[in-house]
């Protein structure tokens, strides 16, 4: 138990009080005297702890340099008790109805016998709070390939998987698919991600059917396809899936510059395949040419005029036939997220 012996007291202790006025509410701080803020009914609470926070942090001090400040004036703020003890800690008072309110350094034993009143714990006053919308959110780092060679690696994917058959239209709803599944190869596409690519007929959902690659389920909501896909081999992607979504909206916005133009599904699939295929800083790309035109659901000889096409719409500086490889080399300008 600490006896109480005299000294200075010091300035660990602030108090501010709400006054009601006609015109509205009036905080006064008794250690700002010319201090004495307008505050809203809604407001006041937090008006003054704001206040006595912003005193608390300006005058931050080592544990063993803060005294009770309840002890110095008598212990009157409290009923009697055996005595001070304990660490001392920042305790928060509330006199008054909310009209008063103290923050104050206060022993153990001070604290828990003040009534309407709360122990702040330091951290609090450590640095101080950001506003909601000036919170900084760890970005969360992305797991395995970038957007690029997923959507690469699932162009070639599917190039091998479905039949030579299956259309441009069934290939861009297929690589949507296989990108934003679930871990139990579910996936829910929203109609207007299909009216986006332009795919809001069913024919291109019948062929990936009838391919024996995906079934569609009914859906109990309005304005989305739920399908199941059939083909295991989708599940050794990596597992992390906001990574594969974030890769599945990667490639709408590549091809979103052959949609503008007002062009087919093949020209959105060949500008997809050029933009996951192109250098990110140079826009530099090369590709075998039967291979693209297979990835992209395009006839080999109708390959020439996919591109010219693009060119066109601005999509691609240029490009040429390598005669000795037979591989495509282009420049692509297209926007590159």
């Amino acid at each position: 138990m600490r006896l109480r012996t005299p000294c200075p007291a010091t300035a660990r202790a602030w108090t501010v009080e709400l006054h009601s006025r006609p015109d509205g509410i009036t905080l006064i701080c008794l250690h700002c005297p010319h201090d004495n803020s307008r505050v809203s009914p809604t407001s006041a609470r937090a008006a003054a702890l704001a206040h006595l926070a912003r005193h608390a942090r300006t005058d931050l001090r080592a544990s063993h340099l803060r005294i009770c400040q309840c002890h110095e004036r008598g212990c009157r703020w409290h009923p009697r008790h055996r005595g001070c003890a304990g660490p001392v800690r920042l305790l928060l008072a509330r006199e008054r109805g909310g009209r008063v309110w103290r923050l104050a350094d206060a022993c153990t034993a001070c604290s828990a016998a003040t009534e309407q009143a709360a122990v702040v714990p330091d951290t609090m006053l450590a640095s101080p709070q950001r506003p909601p919308d000036a919170v900084h959110h760890r970005r969360r780092q992305t797991r395995g390939p970038g957007d690029r060679i997923r959507v690469a690696e699932m162009l070639s994917y599917l190039a091998a998987a479905l039949p030579h058959s299956i259309s441009a239209e069934a290939r861009l709803i297929a690589l949507q698919c296989a990108l934003r599944m679930d871990s139990r190869m579910r996936v829910r596409l929203p109609m207007g991600v299909l009216r986006s690519l332009r795919l809001s007929t069913p024919q291109p959902w019948r062929e990936l059917e009838q391919a024996r690659w995906l079934r569609t389920l009914h859906s109990t909501r309005q304005g989305e396809v739920i399908a199941e896909l059939q083909d295991p081999a989708l599940l050794g992607q990596s597992p992390s899936r906001p990574d594969r979504q974030h890769a599945a909206d990667w490639a709408l916005r590549a091809g979103h510059g052959a949609r503008t133009a007002g062009e087919d599904t093949r020209m959105q699939l060949t500008s997809i395949h050029l933009a996951a295929h192109s250098n990110p800083e140079t826009g530099r790309g090369q590709a075998e040419a039967d291979r693209m035109a297979r990835e992209c659901g395009v006839e080999d000889q109708d390959m020439p005029d996919a591109l010219d096409r693009l060119a066109t719409i601005g999509s691609l500086t240029q490009w040429q036939l390598c005669p000795n490889t037979g591989d495509v080399q282009w420049s692509y300008t297209a926007p590159r997220d």
